[in-house]
């Protein structure tokens, strides 16, 4: 017996771009192939011609998201250098985290040892804050640590601004260029002491 043909007009990205919806509007974790299923009008079975099961699906939104993420802050940064470029790309980080929560959750919880498409989008979003980063410091371990201590203040933020963590009501937005100037002090700082 042959096995069932899949549906017309359904492809992987078509069920990669409804995964993502489900994601982004009632978190990462709504996500079911059930669901999936009934946002595409499909049965569950076919679902597996086109992912490979709940993995594939958060797989797929995970690399839809790395992907994404890498476009806006590489679009933020092309052009800029310094504070202006910091500024740009915590920007743009937030505003992409905050208008893609369900798909930036993905990219936090994905295990990239053990996927090489996954760690390449994510190399290619990260090189972006490395390049901008190395106007403050050269010496490739220690700004591992600067990416990393940028990477964890943005992702702190908008995890807490997505998550309605912010109860008063003070702007966000001054807060965030608060948080941005304190990370560029600190840049300063650091540089400041290596020389």
């Amino acid at each position: 017996m042959a096995p069932p043909r899949p549906r017309p007009g359904l492809d992987a990205e078509r069920v990669t771009d409804a995964a993502v919806a489900i994601a982004d509007a009632d978190g990462f974790d709504a996500l079911s192939l059930a669901r999936l299923a009934a946002e595409l009008g499909v049965r569950t079975p076919s679902l597996y011609h086109h992912v490979a099961g709940l993995d594939g699906a958060r797989r797929a939104v995970a690399l839809r998201g790395l992907r994404g993420l890498g476009t806006a802050l590489r679009t933020a940064a092309v052009g800029r250098s310094g504070p202006d470029a910091v500024r740009e790309l915590a920007r743009a980080y937030r505003t992409w985290a905050v208008a893609h929560p369900g798909a930036y959750a993905a990219t936090q919880r994905t295990d990239l040892a053990k996927d090489d498409e996954l760690r390449a989008a994510f190399a290619r979003a990260v090189e972006v804050v490395f390049a901008v980063l190395r106007h403050w410091e050269q010496d490739e371990e220690r700004l591992v640590h600067l990416v990393r201590a940028v990477r964890s203040a943005l992702h702190g933020f908008v995890l807490l601004e997505s998550g309605r963590g912010f109860g008063m009501d003070a702007s966000l937005d001054v807060s965030f260029d608060l948080l941005v100037a304190f990370q560029l002090a600190g840049l300063d700082a650091h540089a400041a002491a290596r020389r």
